[in-house]
């Protein structure tokens, strides 16, 4: 089994931990990645923009000038989309812009991402991130002990708000439970920082 290194909140690395292979050492699997990312960040889009055509806009009731006599182009609404505050064309409405991917599909996209940090080096573990008092400095202490020089993904196994409260002023960092853990998020951040319980329930929750 793949070993890596456990960090103590100094930088310092304290034990080497066994990890699974099936998890963190799985075949990277572009396409499954793609799909899945792509079925993620449109289940976040909200879908709610919409516009008015010409039969929603207010007014327009009456024909703007008589069809014949004026020397103008004939025009039976100012609702009509050639007119200034007229209908919109083919606007956009509501909708869902949710996509399925197979379940099997989504765990190996998963296990592709997560085997990626761990081969590139970006996977850290850390024995505990429990801080005292909820400030940001010790956050950004911590990842400078890590030599983190780019966004970083917290993993936490419990809701520990300190630790949310210290990192949600950085501008790229985000704090994420582990059974929230999604290919999304892995790829939108440089680093992957869990804590040694929530690797554990990683393995837990998405290994096998």
């Amino acid at each position: 089994m793949p070993k890596i290194s456990l960090y103590n909140r100094d930088g310092e690395q304290v034990d080497e931990i066994e990890v699974q292979a099936g998890l963190f050492g799985a075949p990277l699997k572009k396409g499954a990645l793609y799909q899945t990312a792509v079925s993620q960040a449109a289940r976040r889009r909200q879908g709610s923009a919409s516009s008015k055509d010409r039969s929603e806009v207010r007014g327009g009731g009456d024909k703007p000038w008589p069809q014949k006599g004026t020397g103008r182009a004939r025009h039976g609404s100012v609702n009509s989309p050639i007119w200034v505050g007229g209908g919109a064309v083919f606007g956009p409405k509501p909708r869902d812009y949710r996509t399925n991917v197979p379940k099997k599909m989504r765990r190996s996209a998963l296990k592709s991402a997560l085997s990626d940090k761990f081969k590139e080096g970006k996977l850290l573990v850390v024995d505990d991130f429990a801080i005292d008092t909820p400030k940001t400095k010790q956050v950004v202490a911590l990842l400078k002990h890590l030599k983190i020089d780019g966004g970083a993904l917290i993993v936490n196994d419990r809701a520990d708000m300190n630790v949310i409260k210290a990192a949600r002023n950085l501008p790229r960092v985000k704090t994420l439970l582990a059974r929230q853990l999604n290919v999304l998020d892995i790829l939108s951040y440089n680093y992957l920082v869990m804590s040694k319980d929530a690797l554990q329930q990683v393995e837990e929750v998405f290994g096998g």
